[in-house]
């Protein structure tokens, strides 16, 4: 396994599932509310500098910058994916988990913690819900899409995700004939009939487009190349490759998942849920978000992650408990 790394893309390098989607290069297939149904952006941005799989050449200062963490993470995965002890739903040591999630954490403070709208007047708050749902393709372990969506966790923005794990048997191809390549994350924002590749330019957009003139974190673009890997090593690429045993059909609701990007155990959450390429709706609720009370009012409780499950009614607080539920609940050896 290879993966192709860009100051602002990751790909894994995967051969295309066989599986044929009702998809054309002008429309994408997203789900709302359990049916499928059909987006047509009016433009594609971000998504001629070519950088990864599929892509022309980009400029030559991208790509020097972009070669050492390359190399790095090419010759780290293999051994990312021996140490990950491949099933992922195998009992773990949770001593473990937590100390290098913690650590993971401890590597991107302050970023993906915080809400910008703490201290904002009623005025002055982020929007933080669009009128339609922002669509995130991307996948847990990859850098790029870490720093997108700790941009969503400061602005304070909720969005549909759609996992992209190397082994993808959806979401993948979607983006490809969607964007035309396979490149980490994807946003596409039906507010303004717009998608784009490269995670400093949505970054970038996002807070031009909901950020109330507010720019983003001091560090927040920057710092990806330095330690935003960090997480993907500790964690040894978990949230990197579908599971063999995940459903090969979406369960006919999103799942939703209260959660802040920079929370250790919302972390094994979202690995979990890419690793069985589970769409889900992220609530982000950093340290002043204006989603705290819903999320009080939903569980009694302000603790993230928070997990809902409209298709079993399932409601579940302990990240203990909810990774049992999401390998039990949607394996292909489930009753």
């Amino acid at each position: 396994m290879s993966l192709f790394v860009s100051p602002k893309c990751c790909s894994l390098s995967t051969p295309l599932h066989k599986q044929r989607f009702p998809l054309t290069p002008t429309s994408v297939s997203v789900s709302r509310n359990g049916n499928w149904v059909f987006l047509r952006p009016k433009s594609t941005a971000g998504g001629g500098d070519g950088d990864g799989d599929g892509g022309g050449g980009g400029s030559s200062s991208s790509s020097s910058s972009a070669l050492a963490p390359t190399r790095v993470l090419s010759f780290l995965c293999p051994l990312l994916k021996l140490f990950s002890e491949g099933d992922p739903s195998r009992e773990r040591n949770f001593a473990l988990e937590a100390a290098t999630s913690s650590l993971s954490t401890l590597a991107r403070l302050p970023w993906g913690s915080r809400s910008l709208s703490e201290g904002f007047s009623d005025s002055e708050a982020t929007v933080s819900d669009p009128p339609k749902p922002l669509q995130l393709f991307e996948f847990e372990a990859c850098p790029f899409c870490r720093r997108v969506r700790e941009a969503m966790t400061e602005l304070d923005l909720s969005s549909e995700v759609y996992p992209c794990p190397k082994g993808s048997k959806r979401h993948r191809e979607m983006v490809r004939q969607f964007g035309g390549k396979e490149l980490f994350p994807f946003l596409i924002d039906p507010n303004a009939g717009i998608s784009m590749y490269e995670s400093g330019d949505i970054v970038k957009y996002l807070f031009k487009q909901y950020g109330k003139g507010r720019s983003p974190s001091t560090g927040l673009l920057e710092s990806t190349l330095l330690t935003g890997w960090v997480p993907t090593i500790l964690r040894a690429g978990r949230g990197m490759t579908l599971w063999e045993k995940a459903r090969v059909e979406p369960p006919s609701k999103k799942l939703e998942l209260f959660s802040y990007e920079n929370n250790p155990y919302s972390r094994i959450v979202r690995e979990a849920l890419c690793e069985l390429e589970l769409p889900y709706i992220l609530r982000n609720v950093g340290t002043g978000s204006r989603r705290t009370k819903l999320l009080l009012d939903i569980s009694g409780y302000e603790k993230v992650p928070y997990l809902i499950d409209p298709n079993t009614g399932a409601q579940i607080g302990d990240y203990k408990k909810i990774l049992a539920y999401l390998f039990q609940t949607y394996s292909t050896t489930a009753v």
